[in-house]
């Protein structure tokens, strides 16, 4: 029998916590695992830019056949315009090629497929920590793995020495995975001149960055958040991005992402732009338009575009009230423990320092509910839950 032994897959760390969530009748309860933006009503809202740009796809759209094997010729210019900034000269050049891909996920996905074709024998190097499902993907594609220092549990901060030291000892060939802004899960970044460094680091060793590009808009703003990838762009001849829609224009669901190949030429990145279809053809097929839709409309309209970007900001203001909000009531709490490290990170996450057992306590006695190793959903506080949220974790804290 084939599944008469099989004993069932142990539940995702994240994913799992969100069902147990589901069912705990706390009615306090909290959930500061899953990674979806919230706003201040607890719920992940449709962006008004997307439902305006639904409104006209519902209206003139008049088909439902395959998209192209990598996606439209919008879609791909749109997520290049918006990744490198319009009239980049990695664009002029025809460097660039883009496939959409369900998800930032699948992005990265397609992108381990590829390079495990083309370098079978090379290993991915990873932060400590990383994005949970980082070292899932790679080993589906069968990738050895290694790791580089990034977050210091006792500064709260970057570790870039020992990321520096580390990396310094990746061979040529081999896969440096990098989180460009807002950090997945520490809320920690890279500042310019550290991304200079490791940009020619990279060009001097020979291995190809990876770069998972999942919350532009999140942290400083559209511009900014890319500043690493364009440093790194200048400067190393080939290079992967992934990217997504999900947090940004609030498309969870509908699965929006790409992957973007960089080579030294247009002829080269025409090369690998084969292969990566060829992948896909057998991965998935085609991708789904809807979402792919929603963002070639929006970014290509003056009027949904401007609304689109203030959407953004107001994401980005509520996340970092929130932050400033949250360290100042723990401290109104008399809690002796500096949280002034929260106020400064970027993006959704933050690791919050709190211990394994203080986790364990806010999930079984108070209904709160956080990611094994303290790492908290910023965007999961609301006005609403804040008082009963530092009261916990105060009482955790002792």
């Amino acid at each position: 029998m084939l599944f008469s032994d099989l004993s069932p897959a142990p539940p995702d760390a994240i994913l799992g916590l969100t069902e147990a969530f589901k069912k705990d009748t706390n009615p306090d309860k909290i959930n500061l695992g899953v990674g979806v933006y919230q706003d201040d009503d607890g719920l992940t809202p449709v962006m008004k830019c997307v439902k305006a740009a639904e409104e006209r796809i519902l209206a003139s759209e008049k088909t439902k056949s395959y998209l192209p094997i990598s996606g439209s010729a919008e879609y791909k210019s749109s997520v290049q315009n918006l990744i490198f900034g319009p009239d980049h000269e990695i664009i002029r050049s025809g460097r660039a090629r883009t496939a959409h891909s369900p998800g930032g996920t699948g992005g990265l996905r397609i992108g381990a497929e590829l390079i495990r074709q083309i370098r079978p024998d090379a290993t991915v190097w990873m932060s400590t920590p990383t994005w949970a499902n980082h070292p899932g993907i790679f080993a589906a594609a069968g990738f050895k793995q290694s790791s580089y220092p990034y977050y210091d549990a006792e500064t709260k901060g970057l570790d870039f020495e020992g990321m520096r030291q580390s990396l310094a000892k990746v061979p040529a060939g081999d896969i440096v995975l990098l989180h460009v802004c807002c950090h997945n899960p520490s809320g920690v970044d890279l500042s310019g001149d550290q991304w200079k460094d490791l940009a020619a680091m990279a060009s001097q060793q020979g291995w190809i960055p990876f770069l998972d590009f999942a919350y532009q808009g999140l942290g400083d703003d559209l511009e900014q958040d890319r500043s690493g990838l364009l440093r790194i762009a200048e400067t190393v001849p080939e290079l992967f991005v992934a990217s997504s829609f999900s947090k940004n224009m609030g498309l969870y669901r509908e699965r929006t992402g790409a992957l973007t190949i960089i080579g030294p030429d247009a002829s080269a990145a025409d090369a690998a732009f084969s292969h990566l279809e060829k992948t896909i053809r057998v991965v998935y097929s085609n991708p789904p338009s809807h979402g792919g839709l929603i963002v070639s409309t929006v970014l290509n309209d003056p009027a949904l575009r401007n609304q689109w970007e203030q959407e953004v900001v107001d994401i980005r203001d509520r996340i970092k009230s929130i932050r400033s909000e949250f360290v100042s009531k723990l401290k109104e709490r008399g809690v002796g423990r500096d949280f002034s490290f929260i106020d400064s990170q970027k993006g959704m996450f933050s690791f919050s320092g709190l211990s394994d057992e203080q986790v364990a306590f806010l999930r079984e006695s108070k209904g709160i509910y956080i990611v094994k190793g303290g790492r908290i959903n910023v965007a999961g506080i609301t006005t609403r839950n804040i008082e009963y949220l530092c009261d916990s974790v105060a009482e955790a804290l002792g």
